[in-house]
């Protein structure tokens, strides 16, 4: 799994960092708000480790910004307010879990697992993806656009369905290489811009509205219009 850890105290970050490396995951640390938001709304995380008292920008209002951004990823608020009015407070922010410091990483990790086990089974559940007229069926392996059935190679398919996963976020190209492509292509390939290219061909061309914009100098993007598309 990949974590980010947000926390201020270094020693307190250090020793969840030593711990999870020890057990094989990697770990991203960030001891200043500002920059655990920029890493949260940039990268790709199996869950966050988030502490609400943090310089620049406090845990809450870095919780309340991924969620309004729609960012999905599972959170456990890790904090020393560890009363039942901060706990409620937390949760109700957006977070899917919280835990009072002191705490034992045993506990900890546990909970991260569980965490990330169940939203893990709540993504195999959902068996369609839609953007506009554009539908993604996981379980047939098909994808129609206003009816007409779109003919994707096994990569354009893998490409949309994190695209579609991800709708109402920025996508990264750093997040496409590592979830995609496996991590086995130099960054500075042209091999996600010869996908794109591809994949729009066979989704956009013909149709006023594009469905996959880029978003220059940072990636792409696929809008969430949930708000107005009954399906």
């Amino acid at each position: 799994m990949r974590l980010l850890v947000i926390e201020d105290d270094v020693k307190v970050a250090q020793f969840i960092q030593k711990g999870f490396k020890e057990l094989g995951h990697s770990v991203d640390l960030a001891c200043e708000g500002k920059k655990g938001l920029f890493l949260a709304m940039t990268e790709a995380y199996d869950a966050i480790i988030l502490d609400r008292m943090l310089p620049e920008v406090d845990g809450l209002t870095i919780l309340q910004t991924l969620r309004a951004s729609n960012h999905k990823t599972p959170v456990l608020i890790l904090s020393a307010l560890g009363k039942v009015d901060d706990r409620v407070k937390g949760l109700r922010s957006g977070a899917d879990d919280y835990l009072a410091k002191p705490f034992a990483f045993e506990e900890l990790l546990a909970r991260i697992e569980i965490l990330i086990e169940r939203c893990s089974k709540q993504d195999i559940r959902q068996t369609q993806l839609v953007a506009f007229d554009l539908v993604m069926d996981l379980l047939a392996r098909r994808v129609s656009r206003a009816g007409m059935e779109i003919d994707l190679q096994s990569r354009e398919f893998r490409l949309l369905e994190y695209l579609l996963r991800h709708k109402g976020q920025m996508v990264t190209r750093t997040m496409l290489l590592e979830h995609v492509w496996d991590y086995h292509f130099d960054p500075q390939t042209n091999v996600i811009d010869v996908h794109i290219s591809r994949l729009r061909n066979k989704i956009d061309k013909g149709f006023e509205q594009k469905i996959i914009k880029t978003i220059r100098g940072s990636g792409y993007i696929i809008e969430d219009n949930s708000a107005s598309n009954p399906l």
